[in-house]
């Protein structure tokens, strides 16, 4: 399967990153990509208002997700992204859309919130309670999460036992000290904890490190970028995987039970 990454800078503008969105899809589509995976909170940025993604947060029946439902009509290329809904007043949920031939085919409402570094995302976004679904997609099981996800091992972990292939990441990694050292390597140890490939998606604006991979089931680095908007491509292989597994069958090595998230 060729999956694609595509990382752009946010800017405060969502027509903007909506028009972004489609003409990556577009791309992407033309290269031949079954799966497209973009950043988080991709709605709208601001450098100086942390708080621009809640506030410019729509309902899942507004323009944004319309345009990416109407872009994907014309494919069966899966795309994924994530953006904030609205919730309460004054309140989201950063939440992961999958999005094929036209419809929303799942969504996940992102469970671990970024309360750390000195940022509070819980402040105004509301956090998930329940492990995503696993998608298809040209063969593959594919398993979502976003962003602060990949610093919890046992979430990685569950979807791999349900049965995921493919772990995909939209992130908005926060620059700081060691911050790309940590990304890489947590991409790097899902990648080996689970044996699944990660496709992972970074925002490169002028808070975040960008930096989008694709690793391997041996957490091998096989597509990457750096700090600049770009678009990555990978081809995934079931017999990689398989190989791997066999190699490395630390799933079926366990003598712990399973995780439990909550």
């Amino acid at each position: 399967m060729k999956v694609a990454v595509g990382q752009f800078a946010v800017t405060k503008v969502w027509q903007e990153n909506v028009q972004t969105c489609l003409d990556l899809m577009t791309q992407a589509q033309a290269a031949g990509a079954q799966l497209l995976v973009l950043p988080e909170a991709v709605l709208a940025r601001d450098d100086n208002d942390p708080d621009l993604s809640v506030k410019s947060a729509q309902t899942m029946n507004d323009a944004f997700i319309d345009k990416l439902c109407g872009q994907s009509r014309h494919d069966q290329m899966t795309t994924i992204l994530t953006l904030h809904i609205k919730t309460t007043a004054g309140r989201a949920a950063n939440t992961l859309l999958a999005i094929r031939g036209g419809e929303v085919i799942a969504r996940y409402q992102k469970l671990h919130l970024y309360d750390a570094f000195n940022v509070q995302e819980s402040r105004l976004v509301d956090a998930g309670n329940s492990l995503p679904p696993l998608i298809d997609v040209a063969g593959f099981k594919v398993g979502l999460m976003t962003c602060y996800d990949l610093r919890f091992p046992e979430m990685a972990l569950s979807l791999a036992l349900a049965g995921a292939d493919i772990l995909v990441l939209p992130a908005a990694w926060l620059r700081g000290p060691n911050k790309e050292m940590h990304w890489a390597t947590l991409l790097a140890a899902r990648a080996l904890d689970t044996t699944c490939y990660i496709v992972a998606s970074g925002e490169c604006g002028n808070k975040n490190i960008g930096h989008s991979r694709v690793v391997d089931p041996l957490g091998v680095v096989i597509a990457a970028a750096n700090q600049k908007p770009t678009m990555i491509y990978a081809e995934l292989e079931s017999q990689h995987l398989t190989e791997v597994r066999a190699m490395l069958p630390v799933l079926k090595n366990r003598r712990f039970a399973s995780p439990r998230l909550l």
